[in-house]
């Protein structure tokens, strides 16, 4: 199908719930992409922090085809080799004793709700429901995590909303301290806000968390969907701020692109949840969990994080240079490979040129071009990325793609 016929069809049958850019993508390599029309691009997007071992990994393929020539999917009312594998392998590598598999962050979320008013009214009796999130979060699209998203601009239309959400202002302990009061069942906080402008939180902010949690008897609970698996640097961004959580959400790059989401626990709260208390058809299928096994192994070997920790220090302090360069007066902000650049009204612009000369960014918040490279990104990569968004920020020409 021409791009012009899938574009017009597409406009015709698929609701229109995303604005899209004019390009379909049909084949990808390591930090690269390709067009229908055969164009090339640098992946600086990479599925929304989904393909962080970057595209077509021989590994991730090899362990998608066994296990399709295997079996797919049984349900979770057998057990099931691969989930009971992956179960173990994050929970050795995590504080958590315990894990329950979905499909997506926003399900990890919801299940973590759930898990967290059971928990608060089975040790602290049925008042304690409420789940307090920051301004500016974003956890999920279903109505109880559209609602514990912090922005106003998704709550538009989907009125009334669930109750017993309340939102704390990010990095103010003191306001933090009045607004968990005995009602509150659970905290959420990403360690860095992703769709909320590539934010992250304050050592400080996230050590007061902790301490307020445990003094109020209320779970802290991270969502790590995006920060999580390798994209900070460390495996969970939590460990770089030495703050435990109580339950802990994952999802994206936990697949490389199969869809699976977890949450996981520790101590009384990962003993909550009870047959018939939560399911998911699909969750922690033997495909899924097979891919994500793999993903695992790659990215706690010994040498995978530290390299990504000084990638990801190189590309934030050349990109900071150049935006100085630039004129742009907004400072490079993130953890790892998850950055942010704020640049004003301009930000869909640029992304559009960007996406012109082969370089594909995505911008938050109206105003901050996001940089999720995959965490395989080469250093002769990272450097034709920044050529080319040099050129755009300059209006200097640049090769671009092929």
């Amino acid at each position: 199908m021409e791009l012009a016929e899938l574009m017009e069809t597409g406009e015709q049958r698929l609701m229109r719930t995303y604005a899209r850019l004019p390009v379909a993508l049909c084949r990808g390599e390591g930090a690269w992409v390709w067009d229908t029309e055969g164009k090339r691009y640098l992946d600086f997007v990479t599925g929304l922090a989904v393909t962080s071992l970057g595209h077509a990994h021989p590994e991730i393929v090899r362990v998608v085809r066994e296990q399709a020539g295997l079996l797919l999917h049984t349900s979770n009312l057998y057990w099931n080799e691969p989930q009971t594998r992956l179960a173990k392998a994050l929970t050795d590598h995590s504080f958590a004793d315990k894990a329950f598999f979905c499909n997506s962050g926003a399900e990890a979320n919801e299940g973590a709700i759930k898990l967290a008013r059971k928990y608060a009214k089975q040790n602290y009796g049925p008042h304690k429901t409420k789940i307090i999130s920051l301004r500016g979060s974003f956890h999920g699209r279903t109505l109880a995590t559209l609602t514990a998203t912090g922005q106003d601009k998704y709550h538009r239309d989907y009125e009334p909303l669930p109750a017993g959400f309340a939102y704390a202002e990010r990095d103010d302990a003191a306001a933090l301290e009045e607004i968990l009061d005995g009602q509150t069942a659970a905290l959420f906080l990403e360690p860095v806000l992703g769709e909320g402008g590539v934010f992250p939180l304050s050592r400080e902010f996230m050590l007061a968390a902790r301490n307020i949690c445990a003094k109020k008897g209320i779970l802290l609970v991270f969502d790590e969907v995006q920060s999580g698996m390798g994209r900070s640097g460390y495996l969970f961004a939590h460990e770089a701020y030495g703050v435990t959580p109580d339950v802990m959400t994952l999802a994206k790059a936990l697949g490389n692109g199969i869809p699976i989401g977890a949450v996981l626990a520790r101590g009384q709260a990962a003993e909550t949840f009870a047959p018939g208390d939560h399911a998911s058809t699909f969750g922690g299928n033997l495909l899924a969990a097979a891919v994500a096994n793999k993903v695992v192994e790659i990215m706690t070997q010994a040498d995978f994080l530290p390299q990504v920790r000084e990638k990801s220090a190189w590309f934030a302090a050349e990109l900071g240079k150049l935006a100085r360069k630039a004129g742009i007066p907004g400072q490079v902000r993130g953890m790892g490979f998850m950055l942010g650049l704020p640049v004003g009204e301009s930000g869909p612009r640029l992304v559009e040129e960007c996406r012109r000369r082969g370089l594909l960014l995505n911008c938050v918040g109206g105003d901050t071009l996001r940089f999720l490279p995959p965490l395989t990104v080469s250093r002769a990569e990272m450097e034709t990325a920044l050529e080319i968004l040099a050129g755009v920020l300059t209006g200097r020409e640049t090769a671009g793609g092929e």
